[in-house]
């Protein structure tokens, strides 16, 4: 394969209802970075119906190109449009690289995408990088995220990566940045389409994504119990804090999977992030220590959350946390 003829770096832009997903600005900067090092451009992939109007803010998060797909197919995502118009793209304009946010949707239309265009897809990075031949270092965590594992598609473009919510941190917006954007037409195969959407229904939720909150406090096997959880939910009521778990507590069912911090959850990047009664399984310490402030309190003194934390105490969570409760609800009358 002559690799010379594919190049530039692109990331689809995930859109939900009109507005660009966080995901798609976090992965435009770590794009921006690479495609610097490959002295290539940041190209975006801006599929949907009216969406148009978001180039502007495309070009300010690193693109250098807005590919404008606007078709009534694309209004709503549905697998076999959207990896049609992808794939067409990709045949086209033979890119080096393709970066997809690992959400419902990227896990959906990444690998339809990759067995189409016969490359390979890494899934669930956790960090990218360029080697010294140009090819794409895809590192990821490997057998139950005990190894993290570097991989390298050497041999078929484009070189695709998913890469998790939260897990690459968006530049800040910089609206003097001058970019170009084109208009993408695609001759859909109709006949292949055979899925409808006949109805949404969304289900309204008072909680803030765990993914945006600024503070967090999470609770692991040390807090236990449902009741040992409302204690949790009574300091994050004081904090304006978002309450979260490790996998073990998701999996006793005391909280629903979306307010998993860990590798099989979500990965976080809270100001503060509170660790209760969690012992610090690499698997959880994957998706938080990235957090800008760690505050960790368990009772064994070698559990290796106090590796990452900023501020260990080592005591039963049960007596430090209405404590702490207490003490917050007193400073702040």
């Amino acid at each position: 394969m002559d690799k010379s003829q594919y190049k530039n770096v692109y990331v689809f832009v995930e859109q939900r209802d009109g507005v660009v997903q966080n995901v798609a600005l976090e992965l435009l900067g770590k794009a921006r970075e690479l495609a610097d090092a490959l002295h290539e451009q940041v190209i975006a992939l801006l599929l949907g119906k009216g969406v148009k109007d978001k180039a502007d803010e495309l070009i300010a998060a690193g693109a250098d190109v807005v590919l404008s797909i606007e078709a009534d197919e694309l209004a709503q995502y549905t697998t076999e449009p959207y990896a049609q118009a992808i794939t067409q793209v990709i045949h086209e304009r033979k890119p080096s690289i393709l970066l997809i946010g690992a959400t419902s949707i990227g896990r959906d239309l990444g690998p339809r995408l990759s067995a189409r265009i016969g490359t390979g897809l890494t899934a669930d990075c956790t960090g990218l990088d360029i080697s010294e031949d140009g090819d794409l270092l895809m590192t990821r965590p490997a057998f139950g995220g005990n190894l993290m594992a570097t991989i390298i598609c050497k041999e078929h473009r484009p070189q695709m990566s998913t890469v998790r919510p939260g897990v690459m941190r968006a530049k800040a917006a910089d609206p003097t940045r001058k970019g170009k954007v084109e208009d993408v037409k695609i001759n859909f195969d109709k006949s292949k389409f055979r899925v409808r959407i006949l109805e949404t229904v969304k289900e309204q939720k008072n909680m803030i994504d765990i993914t945006e909150a600024k503070v967090l406090v999470s609770g692991g096997r040390g807090v236990g119990t449902a009741e040992g959880f409302q204690t949790l939910r009574e300091l994050a009521d004081v904090l304006g804090a978002e309450v979260s778990a490790s996998r073990a507590m998701v999996d006793a069912g005391i909280l629903a999977h979306e307010r998993q911090v860990g590798q099989t959850g979500k990965t976080v990047r809270p100001d503060l992030y509170f660790a209760m009664g969690i012992s610090g399984a690499i698997q959880h310490l994957a998706g938080m220590e990235e957090s800008d402030f760690i505050i960790a309190v368990n009772k064994d003194k070698f559990a290796p959350i106090f590796n990452v934390a900023d501020v260990g105490i080592v005591c039963d969570v049960h007596k430090v946390v209405p404590i702490l409760t207490e003490k917050l609800k007193t400073m702040k009358k």
